[in-house]
């Protein structure tokens, strides 16, 4: 297979053609890598690393691009890509690149993430653990972000500062099973939420003596 055609197509794209009048589009740093010029004669292995070569280049921009307004996870990045490329060796050797560069890291992610449950949201450990998971990190890493904190204390904030309004009646059975209900979906046990609104009561005749 011999370059009959070699020219600029757009911005720093240009248009090689073939003998059998295939054209690729190509990046000038492939071109320059390749020392791709007309009259060049490719064999099949060549051109394979070549096109190879090009579309990694594209995948990684775009990996680079979409990092720009959020952080992924190794898992999450590879599936992003791997609905445009199609190619698991490539995806991965895409993902293992950013990897190497530190400009994906899962164990960073991890513990960006956990701050936002936990110290935003207020989740509980399992909901926390669950929503960390969901973004494509490890459980072993997600248990690890999540050791250091102290989430019973999260579950007094709750109770106190935005749903105290179900436990004005002590007797109101109804309201303080909502309650229940509403943290346990935050990720709370039910031995930590019946031990904190057990509490709660007991605080408050404290304060009415």
């Amino acid at each position: 297979m011999e370059i009959t055609g070699l020219k600029k197509y757009k911005g720093t794209t240009y248009e090689v053609e073939t003998d059998n009048q295939r054209k690729i589009y190509l990046h000038i740093d492939i071109i320059t890598d390749f020392g791709i010029e007309k009259g060049m004669k490719l064999d099949r292995e060549q051109l394979r690393k070549i096109i190879y070569a090009s579309n990694f280049r594209r995948a990684y921009q775009y990996s680079l691009y979409c990092l720009d307004y959020r952080d992924y996870s190794a898992e999450e990045i590879y599936e992003k890509l791997m609905k445009t490329y199609k190619s698991e060796k490539l995806c991965l050797d895409v993902v293992r690149k950013l990897a190497g560069a530190d400009i994906i890291n899962d164990r960073r992610y991890a513990e960006k993430l956990a701050r936002r449950y936990v110290e935003s949201k207020k989740y509980g450990y399992k909901r926390a653990k669950k929503e960390i998971m969901l973004k494509g990190i490890d459980e072993d890493t997600a248990e690890s972000v999540l050791s250091d904190y102290t989430f019973y204390e999260n579950l007094v904030y709750l109770i106190e500062s935005k749903y105290c309004r179900h436990l004005r009646d002590r007797n109101d059975r109804k309201e303080i099973e909502k309650l229940k209900g509403i943290l346990f979906r935050y990720g709370y046990s039910f031995d930590d939420i019946n031990r904190a609104v057990r509490e709660y009561f007991e605080n408050a005749d404290l304060s009415e003596d």
